[in-house]
């Protein structure tokens, strides 16, 4: 696998972002990694991070680019800063970077990544689990399935959750008044509606969460909307937390699970 760090500039955020990398490569006398990787048509996986996180917390926290190896599958990791993978009230349009930019940008710099809806997929955790949430629901047509790890699916009805993380005055730099928030595109519980009221093909949704986060009430929620409008979704818990000790664990399970629905 190659691992590259690369500075792109995003014309919708007017700045440059960082975003890392992992590529399939062919590769010899690689122990335990030794390769034979077609050159193109590359399945994808855009990966998103966490609140307080960037481009490189994946790679430093994890051994993301040893648990794709088996899967030779292109990782694309952005630095979003604090957006939310939203166009905030303040004019920073992060969902529009996220969701129509990146890959475009991605596809010209790397043509081997494939183009199919059916090898493309998202993941996040906490903030990036949101956004992953959201990239499958608003964008159906550009994914086969997204995963979300601990995912802060607390918007709208739910924002007391948040708001014990930062003020609110934060949250509506992002999101605008919060009474209006609930109902509105940025809540994922409307988003479930909007997306069967569309009649368009979902992709498959996996949320996972810990039984001791602070989210996993709101996570249950989410997958009980889904569950009642019968969209594709699987939900796995366990013992933990919070924290990167249960992320690591359950991005292998996630990507396990993305290679069962490719099959």
């Amino acid at each position: 696998m190659a691992f590259i760090q690369a500075n792109i500039y995003s014309n919708v955020l007017e700045m440059e972002v960082n975003i890392e990398v992992i590529l399939p490569q062919k590769t010899e006398k690689v122990i335990g990694e030794s390769t034979q990787q077609a050159a193109s048509d590359v399945p994808v996986l855009y990966l998103l991070h966490g609140m307080g996180g960037n481009q490189s917390v994946w790679s430093r926290r994890t051994s993301i680019e040893r648990y794709v190896t088996q899967y030779q599958m292109a990782v694309i990791i952005p630095s979003t800063d604090l957006g939310w993978y939203t166009n905030t009230t303040y004019d920073m349009n992060y969902w529009d970077f996220i969701a129509e930019e990146l890959p475009e940008i991605c596809h010209e710099l790397f043509p081997q990544l494939t183009t199919k809806r059916e090898k493309t997929f998202a993941a996040g955790l906490s903030m990036g689990g949101y956004g992953a949430l959201k990239l499958g629901l608003k964008k159906p047509e550009a994914f086969a399935a997204v995963a979300s790890l601990s995912g802060a699916v607390a918007i709208g009805g739910n924002m007391d959750a948040l708001l014990n993380v930062r003020k609110a005055a934060f949250w509506e730099g992002i999101f605008g008044p919060l009474d209006q928030v609930e109902g509105s595109e940025n809540d994922p519980l409307y988003l479930v509606d909007a997306l069967v009221s569309s009649k368009k093909e979902a992709p498959r949704f996996y949320l996972a969460c810990g039984e001791e986060d602070f989210l996993y009430l709101a996570n249950q929620e989410v997958v009980s909307k889904m569950k009642e409008n019968n969209l594709p979704v699987t939900f796995e818990h366990g013992p933990g937390n919070h924290t990167w000790e249960f992320w690591d664990q359950w991005i292998q399970r996630a990507l396990e699970w993305f290679h069962e629905e490719q099959r």
